[in-house]
């Protein structure tokens, strides 16, 4: 069983920085760097379209990104009881006549 090789969010950010300041290619870089030009050119499409989340590195989250998972997390549960709660409404509103 192979194991999947894992990178730092600076070794992304370096290599990021070859391509888009250095003027290297894509494959010249990824073959500098011993990764693939696909991983590379990935790296490079998440960083444009970074909206804080790009290479957040093993699973750790600031606190506000917990806060927000947390909230997400409590609002989907709110609005199932909400649903449940109309459902029941109707069942026993249908019940009393």
């Amino acid at each position: 069983m192979t194991k999947r090789k894992t990178y730092s969010k600076e070794f992304k950010l370096d290599a990021i920085a070859l391509v888009r300041e250095q003027n290297y290619s894509i494959a010249e870089a990824s073959r500098n760097l011993e990764v693939s030009a696909q991983l590379l050119g990935r790296w490079i499409k998440e960083s444009e379209n970074d909206d804080g989340h790009a290479f957040r590195g093993n699973g750790k989250l600031t606190p506000e990104q917990q806060e927000i998972r947390q909230l997400k997390a409590q609002v989907k549960r709110l609005e199932m009881e909400r649903e449940i709660l109309k459902k029941a409404t109707i069942f026993f509103a249908k019940e009393t006549k």
